[in-house]
């Protein structure tokens, strides 16, 4: 949904009606993941994707109709091998696709989500995508932290245990299909309901204004983070130098990663690489980050005589065989890597393997599933 919002809020201020196909579960290799979305606007243009090509003509087929109805639909694709191969789904996969009618008056409540994820604001919009009762359907509850929710999907049962749930896959990030009784009973079957949780990206810790960190930079604000390059040096650490991240800060590392630690600016989600590969700057910020309970990622650039060096030191300092595990070092996946970019790309690949829990091997010399579950 995040990606074609520009476009929706165009059309929705407009007035306009917009027909929704949303991803809400996958299975096998399915090629997009929950929450994908695609638009097909009033004058028939599709915006976004559902499944990377495979099933776009199905849905925008299916959303016309939804939009001339009014009624949603969840449809599933590929559920067999010729279902799939008369939509286009040949990798085998199988996709839940919720069709909705979106406008003013089916959901006036987009404006304030759409200010929400604009500003980065933490906020979840639940709707019943299945339900015995037809009534039930197309239902939403808008929940954010530390406030009331806003709306209902049919009960105060279903509100409380979809609000307690929907704070949940915000703290994680992800988005989700929940299933509950058809009065929210949580071991009950009959209604499921889809949960965008849209988080606040998450964050790329940048230690170190060197050339592979404006590279590694433009990287990470590529794949959706929310980039910051910290340096103690002001002479490097500048905007200029580095265009494609949110915020340059100067300031000490290891200062600066405990100060957003302090002020809660840090979670399960982080990702630090520290590409100093000096000592002084290094080590107080590995200190620092290797004993934070839960981040994604700690990645520190050199050799293999610095790396080593480096853990002689943090040994020294009092971290334990356990802290030093979860550093990333030399930092990045074997791809031969060179350039400053190259290395970039070497680094991302280990970060994204590290959370899809890939391997790093050729897909064509591995078998079985492509897509992995959340690590």
């Amino acid at each position: 949904m995040r990606d074609v919002l520009p476009e929706l809020m165009s059309w929705w201020r407009a007035g306009e009606t917009i027909g929704v196909g949303t991803v809400v579960a996958t299975f096998r290799s399915a090629p997009r993941p929950p929450g994908a979305s695609m638009l097909v606007g009033p004058d028939g243009t599709a915006v976004g994707s559902v499944s990377g090509g495979c099933v776009e003509g199905a849905v925008y087929d299916l959303a016309e109709s939804v939009v001339d109805s009014g009624e949603p639909v969840l449809q599933r694709y590929g559920v067999s091998d010729d279902d799939a191969f008369a939509v286009g789904l040949t990798c085998g996969g199988i996709l839940d696709v919720y069709v909705e009618k979106v406008s003013r008056e089916t959901f006036p409540e987009l404006e304030e989500i759409a200010a929400d994820i604009e500003a980065g604001r933490p906020v979840a919009v639940a709707t019943v995508i299945e339900h015995p009762d037809p009534a039930w359907l197309g239902r939403r509850l808008v929940v954010r932290p530390d406030q009331p929710w806003a709306g209902s999907l049919g009960s105060g049962r279903a509100d409380d245990a979809v609000h307690d749930d929907a704070l949940g896959l915000l703290a994680a990030g992800h988005h989700a299909t929940l299933t509950y009784g058809p009065d929210g009973e949580r071991r009950g079957e009959g209604m499921r309901v889809f949960v965008w949780a849209f988080a606040p990206k998450p964050r790329m810790l940048v230690f170190g204004a060197i050339d592979f960190a404006a590279a590694v930079a433009r990287v990470g604000s590529f794949l959706g983070y929310h980039v910051t390059v910290c340096d103690a040096r002001p002479v490097f650490a500048t905007n200029s130098r580095f265009p494609d991240a949110d915020e340059v800060v100067v300031d000490w590392p290891h200062r600066y990663l405990a100060a957003e630690v302090e002020a809660g600016r840090i979670d399960g989600r982080t990702v630090i690489t520290v590409l100093t590969h000096d000592p002084k700057f290094d080590v107080p910020l590995l200190e620092v980050a290797l004993r934070l309970p839960e981040v994604a990622y700690i990645g520190a650039m050199g050799s293999r005589r610095t790396h080593d060096d480096r853990l002689a030191r943090l040994l020294e300092a009092g971290l334990e065989e356990k802290e030093l595990e979860r550093l990333s070092s030399p930092i990045g996946l074997d791809l031969g890597a060179r350039t400053p970019e190259e290395t970039a790309i070497s680094i991302a690949a280990e970060i994204i393997a590290g959370r899809w829990g890939g391997t790093g091997e050729p897909l064509g010399s591995l078998e079985g599933r492509i897509h992995k579950e959340l690590a």
